[in-house]
Parts: C-alpha cells; sequence; structure tokens
C-alpha cells in the first residue's frame, strides 16, 4: 500500500479535517477570545459560555470556509508542486464535488453563528467571505497577498468585538492591526518553503519578489507592528497590568522566532513557524483572561 493510498481509507470528516488543517485555528481562535474578553472588561463580566461557544463556531467555520475556498481554487498549482502535491485535492483523496458541498455547509454554518449574536455581524458576515474568495487569487498577480491574509484573518478579534455589541472604537482595530501583522509576517516565512517553485510558476509572493533576506527584513517590521498595536489596544481598551505583561511575553517569543531562525539558517523555519506562533496566540490569551480575571 502507497502513502497516498492509506489515508484514502480514512472517513471523509477526517480527510476534511486534513484538507483544512484544523489544528491551524490555534493561530487565529485565541485572539477571537481576546477580542470578545476585552470587550466585556469595561462591563466587569466575563462572555457568557454561550457567547463564546457562538464565537468558536463562526471562527471555526469561516476558517474552514476560507481553506476550503483556497484548496479547490489552487488544486492544480498545488499538483505542480513536490510539497503540495500530496494534499487532498491534488492526489484524489477529496473530489472538488465533495470540498464544494464542505465550503456550503461552513458557510451555513458561518451564518446560523452569525445570526446567534450582536446585530451588527448579521450584515457584516459578508465581508470575510468576500475576502476568502479573492485571496487565493492574489498570489497570481501580487506579493501583496500576504499583507490580505493578514487582514482577512486579523478580522477574527474585530468580528468578535462587534459580535458582542463592542461599539466602534480604537481598542478593537488595535487589535485588528496586531493579528493582520502577526499572521502577514509568518505567512512570509511560509512563503520561503515554496520559493523556487513560485518563481518557476511565475507566482507571486513576498520571497519571490524580495528575496530570503527581504522576508526577514520585512516579518521584522511587521512583528514590531504587531507589539505597538497589542500594547495600543490593552491601553485603549483600559486593560491591566497583566495585558501588558502579556504584550512583554510576545515580544520575547517573536524575538526568540528570530532567533532560531536566519537568512543563513533556515533549518528551524518549521519550529518558528508552527510551534513557536502557536504558543505565541495561547500565551497571550492567557495572560488576557488573567488580567480579566482579577
Amino acid at each position: 500500500m502507497t502513502p497516498t493510498e492509506e489515508p484514502s481509507r480514512a472517513p471523509v470528516i477526517w480527510r476534511l479535517s486534513s484538507l483544512v488543517k484544523i489544528e491551524h485555528t490555534l493561530f487565529a481562535l485565541p485572539f477571537a477570545y481576546v477580542g470578545a474578553l476585552l470587550v466585556r472588561r469595561s462591563a466587569g463580566a466575563l462572555p457568557s459560555w454561550l457567547e463564546m461557544l457562538w464565537i468558536t463556531l463562526a471562527m471555526v467555520s469561516a476558517r474552514s470556509l476560507a481553506m476550503g475556498i483556497n484548496r479547490l481554487v489552487d488544486r492544480e498549482i498545488d499538483a505542480r508542486n513536490p510539497r503540495t502535491a500530496g494534499r487532498e485535492l491534488p492526489s484524489g483523496r477529496l473530489s472538488s464535488s465533495q470540498v464544494a458541498v464542505f465550503c456550503l455547509a461552513s458557510l451555513a454554518l458561518l451564518v446560523l453563528a452569525a445570526f446567534r449574536l450582536a446585530p451588527a455581524v448579521h450584515y457584516l458576515w459578508p465581508i470575510p467571505v468576500l475576502a476568502f474568495v479573492v485571496y487565493p487569487y492574489l498570489k497570481r498577480v501580487t506579493w501583496l497577498c500576504h499583507l490580505w491574509l493578514g487582514a482577512t484573518i486579523g478580522l477574527a478579534p474585530l468580528g468578535a468585538w462587534l459580535a458582542l455589541g463592542g461599539p466602534i472604537a480604537t481598542a478593537p482595530f488595535a487589535l485588528w492591526v496586531a493579528v493582520a501583522c502577526w499572521i502577514a509576517s509568518f505567512d512570509l516565512f511560509y512563503s520561503l518553503f515554496d520559493l523556487e517553485i513560485d518563481r518557476a510558476q511565475g507566482l507571486h509572493s513576498f520571497a519571490a519578489r524580495f528575496g530570503i533576506a527581504g522576508v526577514f527584513r520585512g516579518a521584522r517590521l511587521l512583528h514590531l507592528i504587531t507589539v505597538i498595536a497589542l500594547a495600543l489596544a490593552g491601553y485603549s481598551g483600559h486593560a491591566g497590568s497583566l495585558w501588558g505583561l502579556g504584550v512583554v511575553a510576545v515580544a520575547a517569543l517573536l524575538t526568540y522566532e528570530h532567533l532560531i531562525v536566519s537568512p543563513r539558517d533556515l533549518r528551524r523555519l518549521n519550529a518558528a513557524f508552527f510551534t513557536v506562533n502557536g504558543v505565541i496566540a495561547v500565551v497571550f490569551l492567557g495572560f488576557v483572561l488573567a488580567d480579566a480575571l482579577v
């Protein structure tokens, strides 16, 4: 039995979970919770379990929809890339119709969750959906695709803030900027995995346009903005000292990320991309939750 045959025997739900890398929800979901905790801070109460449940379902379904659309649009590109040729669509472990049905189901769950939250998001949910559709095509025309991805995923804390009835204010938009820059920065690193393939296929990425050294310069700038924006969000949202300690922890982890990889040594790129960024999201949420409880 070949490696590609084994997963085909797995239930469809597991293949779909693998398709969208459901475990990567860990990157953005904690920041949605951060937005929810910050908007409730002024009321002196935590969000209810029901509110957090609907926010979670909205986030998971939105990300699943985004990844499903991305995989459908990119299936031919993925088939030409040795690193991605084994993905579910190029390898035939899932059909395009199965993924399309999954996307429709994710969209339905997203809309349902939106209508269980504050009235503002009853009308705003098409905005991220449109962003999901546009994103896969951007890499065909511009290296700014990374910033688009960051701005799209960065909507998580802003959406959670609005979903709980929060007003238009500086704090949620600062969170949006922070998460947008953070996501865009490690997507720059991610583009290094396909640097030569992107150039060969005429695809646009930051790495293909500016090279390895350019990726590191861009990531450092985005990381700096991330830390500043997180601090601004806490200040304008009247968060406590533990929020500030969380910002310090994020800054330290981002610094560590740059210590373990460099333009001359990419051996630990996977650790920087997956492990450190996952830790950042969870650690910062921990500080924010502690800040909300004291």
